[in-house]
Formats: C-alpha cells, structure tokens, sequence
C-alpha cells in the first residue's frame, strides 16, 4: 500500500511513494522515523491516534533544521545522527495555491527519513500544532501495530525505514 497512488484530501493532492529523493527545493514536509537506541519515537494526539513525528518546513529552513524542529516540538527529542532517506510522497496540488506563500506549487513532496534520536524532555506543543499527549518509544512490531490508527501504509514505512537502518543501505540527507 506504500507504494500505491493516493489521493490525499485533506491536503489536496494526488501523490504516489518513491524511495528517490525529491529536490530540496520541493520538500515541504519532514517527517522522521526517530530510532531511539532500538525503538520507534511514536506521539500520541488529542484524537488517541499514534503518529511519526513531523510537519511543514518554515520559510528558508533546511531539511535537517526542520526535523530538528519538528522533533523537539512534537516529541521532545533531540536528533543524534543525520537524517537518512527513506523516500518521499512526491505530490502534485490541484488547489489554486501554495497551503503557505513560501512553499513549491503545484509540485511538492512529503520527505520521509530516519535517523538516530534520544528523547529528552516534553513536547513543545506550539499553539499551530498538534497537541501531544504521549511520546513513547516502542518495539517495532509494537509500532507498527500503533500506527495503524494514522494509516494504512505507515507500518510498511517504519519497516523500511527498520531495513535501511539494519542494512546500511539508506543514503544520508
């Protein structure tokens, strides 16, 4: 199911999984496969559903910085290693604009990576975010299980991202 077209509503867009990475310039969303020694960083939201953390890249912020961000705000982890490249959602809009100024349209690209983190402290849980209750590092068969409740193909995300890892075949950001 990863890899199948879909089509995203919420955010307008038809897009489709590639382990190829986009162009920096239309990545406008990082998420990350937080490994903490051998366990999954997950968050949980108001909406009991378990998530990877992640979100929208700020205006002239870098991809790593992003994640860096995103981690601290979302999970209260700090990123311990470089970004490795899982793939992306390559996408293409049909909304009239860009969802902020600064971002590409109508192409763009939700990019996926794991990395090495170490959770620290609580969650920043920043007024334009999602608001986190938990953040919990879990097996990650326990994970998989978890992430069901954002979504389908999530659990073969964190596989791959777990394969990568364990091969070393996974190209840094």
């Amino acid at each position: 199911m990863l890899f199948a077209p879909q089509r995203w509503e919420w955010a307008g867009v038809d897009c489709q999984f590639s382990t190829s990475a986009p162009a920096d310039d239309l990545v406008t969303n990082v998420h990350v496969v937080g490994f903490d020694g051998d366990r999954i960083v997950l968050c949980r939201d108001e909406r009991d559903v378990w998530f990877l953390p992640g979100g929208t890249r700020e205006p002239d912020e870098s991809v790593t910085d992003c994640a860096a961000r995103e981690l601290r705000e979302e999970a209260g982890a700090v990123l311990r290693g470089p970004l490795h490249v899982i793939g992306a959602h390559h996408a293409v809009s049909d909304l009239p604009t860009p969802y902020r100024q600064h971002q590409p349209h109508p192409e763009k690209a939700w990019l996926w990576c794991f990395a090495e983190v170490s959770i620290e402290g609580t969650p920043d849980n920043p007024d334009d975010g999602e608001t986190v209750l938990e953040v919990r590092a879990h097996p990650l068969d326990e994970a998989r299980h978890l992430l069901l409740t954002d979504g389908s193909w999530y659990p073969e995300l964190v596989t791959l991202a777990a394969e990568q890892r364990a091969t070393g075949a996974a190209m840094p950001w």
